[in-house]
């Protein structure tokens, strides 16, 4: 069963919406990137606080290399059905 993603940017964050859809296509992308490793994990980014725009390329970078260990699997599978 392929995991799903949802990502959390607050109005508080990121107040304008054009820096919020952007900040969302770049965690997509990172997201994209980290599959097929990451498949079986429900992944939720949510962003604390905001940052200018000049690091929304930070911001997904970051993401990226929290993604990683997941996606490398790190020895460790993803849970089953059965697992429980």
């Amino acid at each position: 069963m392929p995991g799903r993603a949802g990502f959390v940017i607050g109005k508080k964050a990121l107040p304008l919406a054009v820096d919020r859809n952007r900040v969302r296509r770049l965690l997509r992308e990172a997201l994209r990137r980290a599959r097929p490793g990451i498949e079986g994990y429900d992944v939720i980014l949510r962003l604390k606080r905001g940052c200018p725009r000049h690091e929304f390329r930070l911001v997904a970078a970051e993401a990226g290399r929290l993604l990683a260990p997941l996606a490398g699997d790190g020895g460790r599978s993803p849970p089953t059905a059965d697992a429980r």
